[in-house]
């Protein structure tokens, strides 16, 4: 689903590809019914296993991980929007996991409506990811978190975001397979994921994934990692974020 800046009106997309990303066996519940599914791979970063309804949950640097955050409620069922992403890949949506028949799209709906487009969507789709026009006041973040609350939806922003969210997470270093001198295809990257928040969240932890993996899935390599300088499995780490070390970050379409 696409909508203009003009409105949320929509047009439907094909699917681009089958999720390549699975939960565990058809059917799977959870014992908190405010709790949205995610990935296994996902399920030891997160409080109570799942995505809390109501909660806002900031994603810094990289939108492989935020679409990764929302493919276990996308296969489950849900719908997902994404405001203010111009540069996200539908592909790399569905390879992710997301379902893009359930993916509704607003790329630049503009500082002024950007506001009322996300309110519009907390009222009826249950991840909202988002990256906010830059300086937005901390009231305007306040009141959408507030929406989020009342209408059980997970607001994901991306990037800078001007109140403190429930859960913080991180890609904070990262290591890029498949890349030789000048040539060869990216196949999979090692991430280290930091993940702190409120309440349970409290105390920083760290993770190890594959983000993705060879095979193009999200594994859980380790949990409370402790990479050393020369980064994981012996690999020489990138900085934040989705780009390959010694390369301009490239566009999220791209982006593991």
């Amino acid at each position: 689903m696409v909508a203009t800046e003009s409105g949320v009106s929509t047009t439907l997309c094909s699917p681009g590809g089958a999720a390549r990303t699975e939960l565990v066996g058809p059917g799977t519940t959870l014992t908190d019914e405010r709790l949205l599914p995610v990935v296994p791979a996902l399920q030891p970063l997160l409080p109570g296993r799942g995505l809390r309804r109501g909660t806002t949950v900031a994603v810094a640097s990289s939108a492989a991980l935020a679409l990764a955050l929302a493919a276990g409620a996308s296969a489950a069922g849900s719908w997902v929007a994404a405001v203010g992403l111009p540069d996200l890949g539908i592909v790399a949506a569905a390879e992710t996991g997301i379902d893009l028949e359930r993916l509704a799209l607003v790329p630049s709906p503009g500082a002024r409506a950007w506001p009322a487009v996300v309110a519009a969507f907390l009222d009826a789709v249950d991840v909202v990811l988002v990256r906010s026009p830059p300086r937005l006041p901390a009231g305007q973040a306040r009141r959408l978190m507030a929406r989020a609350r009342e209408r059980g939806a997970v607001l994901v922003p991306l990037g800078p975001w001007s109140e403190p969210a429930d859960l913080r997470l991180a890609v904070t270093a990262s290591a890029w397979l498949g890349l030789g001198q000048g040539h060869g295809h990216l196949r999979a990257r090692k991430a280290e994921v930091t993940i702190a928040g409120r309440g349970p969240a409290a105390r920083e932890r760290r993770f190890l994934l594959w983000l993705p993996s060879p095979d193009g899935t999200i594994t859980l390599l380790e949990q409370d990692a402790r990479l050393g300088s020369g980064g994981p499995a012996g690999l020489a780490l990138a900085g934040e974020g989705d780009a390959p070390a010694g390369a301009d970050r490239p566009p999220l379409a791209n982006a593991g």
